[in-house]
């Protein structure tokens, strides 16, 4: 099919992004790396007035430290996040997740804030950056706000983005020589996870002094599985403790149903990929 007839805007700058997002009239849609917004126009479940494409703006790429967090453009590309030195140095999750988006046609176009804006509920990366306590940097003609990723995702395909505000960056919490591992099992025909789990751990003196676990598409929205957490941290890892960690994963979660995979395999998965994905951050697999 073919979009219905809108307004395009390509600004060459960010203070020219966001004056026109705070002018245009009616629904405007930023568009990134266009691999959701796109399909979505074409089949006419999105029509928005106004597409607002920021390709051109600098402002919004580059990986950087900044103190004791890392800084990643809204712009980076899953590429560009799976072989960066200071991503595989600081948080080497966010690599392992990336390397395990769609195809590498998606991985060169696609990008982290559109991503995170889209808020599927089976995409990689918002796993990876829930584990690492990342939060999304907000930018609109009136200042800037920071927000806790877990609180900026509200549901499928539901965000606190305001309509005059942009993403432009996701600080991420320095977390060098962490135990990192992500384990999916991805939908044959889309890539996205029917069950995905990021897992990190913080070892010290042969107890886990800090554990996060983060799953995707199994809920209404990526989230921290914190019965999982509680099991594991200050413990020592051995087989027995992991399975008891790993069969909490989906807690207290309305675990989603669809053609492809019921509540109870989805929840099966889950557990099976925490499992594996805690061993590997251990270093026991």
């Amino acid at each position: 099919m073919i979009a219905e007839r809108f307004r395009y805007l390509r600004p060459k700058d960010l203070d020219e992004a966001l004056a026109w997002l705070a002018e245009s009239q009616g629904e405007v849609r930023v568009l990134a790396g266009g691999h959701s917004l796109l399909p979505l126009m074409k089949l006419r479940l999105a029509a928005p007035q106004t597409v607002l494409d920021v390709e051109r703006v600098e402002a919004l790429r580059g990986i950087r430290l900044e103190g004791d967090v890392l800084h990643i453009g809204a712009m980076t590309r899953y590429h560009e996040l799976a072989r960066d030195p200071l991503v595989a140095e600081y948080a080497p999750l966010l690599a392992m997740a990336a390397r395990t988006v769609g195809d590498p046609q998606v991985r060169n176009r696609g990008t982290v804030g559109g991503s995170i804006c889209h808020a599927d509920p089976a995409a990689d990366f918002p796993a990876a950056a829930l584990a690492m306590d990342a939060e999304v940097e907000l930018r609109s003609r009136a200042g800037k706000r920071r927000l806790p990723l877990r609180e900026f995702l509200l549901g499928p395909l539901s965000t606190a983005l305001a309509p005059n505000e942009l993403l432009a960056a996701i600080h991420v919490p320095l977390r060098a020589g962490w135990g990192a591992a992500y384990e999916k099992f991805p939908h044959p025909a889309s890539g996205y996870a029917v069950a995905g789990v990021a897992a990190l751990i913080n070892k010290e003196g042969g107890a886990a002094r800090a554990v996060a676990v983060a799953v995707t598409g199994v809920g209404p929205v990526a989230y921290r599985a914190a019965a999982t957490e509680e099991v594991l941290t200050g413990a020592s890892l051995d087989a027995a403790r992991i399975q008891d960690g790993a069969s909490q994963v989906a807690e207290g979660v309305e675990v989603n149903a669809d053609l492809f995979a019921s509540a109870d395999y989805r929840r099966h998965l889950a557990q099976v990929l925490a499992a594996r994905a805690l061993r590997a951050a251990w270093g026991s697999d």
